[in-house]
């Protein structure tokens, strides 16, 4: 017959064993857990934002960037649909001030698409080497230029469809070609309204640009698509920083449900 102090000993035994179950299979869960809004930095509008209601404040914010940078355009210097088209390939990981020094002495030696596509290749790599991976770029310059003159007789695509069939030209390359050029409504999403639009004022639930792109299409009228970019850019240049944004000087503050939003600095 066993003695009560075994039988004690077993059944704590039996109880600690049940323990560690329980704390590794809530720890499981706990790991499992999606990631929250205030654990990413993302920010979320929150399941009581209906689609209508979005709607309404992404027009409100878009009032107040409108207002705020009534100076937004595009920034890369262009005197022709082609110029700006290869102005913004050369524009990737790459400022636009960059870009707009190395353009002028690129357009001089090579004023037109049939120039640009029967150049030397190592030529338009040397002028175009300081906006960086400028073998690639000279690549999808080239190439672009020669796809152009060839099957457009020169002169620029007018439509998405074909503007994104050209070497290095993507979505992104295509609307800030159509939107700035061509007045067709265009939503341009750079690293800026990337941002913006989804780490910061919610207005888009991706870091995808084409779904960053479709998700903005709905929120405002396609007259404002453009106006509205150019405004984005503008407010994560000069406000809606990376690193440290400048949120008490921010003029959507109150519409921005970032979790991570600076308050204002207290006054004496």
């Amino acid at each position: 017959m066993k003695s009560k102090r075994t039988s004690r000993s077993g059944t704590a035994a039996r109880a600690r064993t049940a323990a560690g179950k329980v704390r590794r299979t809530t720890g499981a869960t706990d790991r499992r857990r999606p990631p929250t809004a205030a654990r990413t930095g993302r920010a979320s509008a929150g399941p009581a934002e209906t689609p209508a209601v979005r709607k309404r404040r992404a027009r409100r914010i878009a009032n107040i960037l409108f207002a705020a940078y009534s100076d937004a355009r595009c920034m890369l210097d262009h005197r022709s649909a082609w110029e700006l088209l290869v102005a913004t390939i050369l524009a990737a990981q790459c400022t636009d001030e960059r870009v707009n020094m190395v353009t002028p002495e690129l357009f001089a030696r090579f004023p037109t698409p049939e120039a640009m596509a029967s150049a030397d290749t190592a030529e338009i790599e040397a002028l175009v080497r300081s906006t960086g991976f400028f073998r690639s770029k000279a690549k999808s310059v080239q190439g672009a230029s020669a796809e152009i003159a060839r099957r457009f007789g020169g002169r620029c695509p007018r439509t998405i469809e074909e503007l994104v069939t050209l070497p290095g030209v993507g979505r992104k390359t295509a609307n800030v070609v159509l939107g700035t050029c061509f007045d067709t409504p265009a939503i341009i999403v750079d690293t800026h309204v990337r941002r913006v639009v989804s780490e910061r004022l919610a207005l888009a639930d991706s870091d995808d640009p084409d779904e960053i792109e479709r998700q903005l299409q709905p929120l405002l009228a396609p007259s404002d698509w453009t106006r509205f970019s150019h405004a984005l850019t503008f407010h994560g240049r000069r406000c809606c920083h990376a690193r440290k944004p400048a949120c008490p000087g921010c003029p959507v503050a109150r519409l921005c449900p970032w979790p991570q939003k600076t308050a204002a600095p207290a006054t004496a």
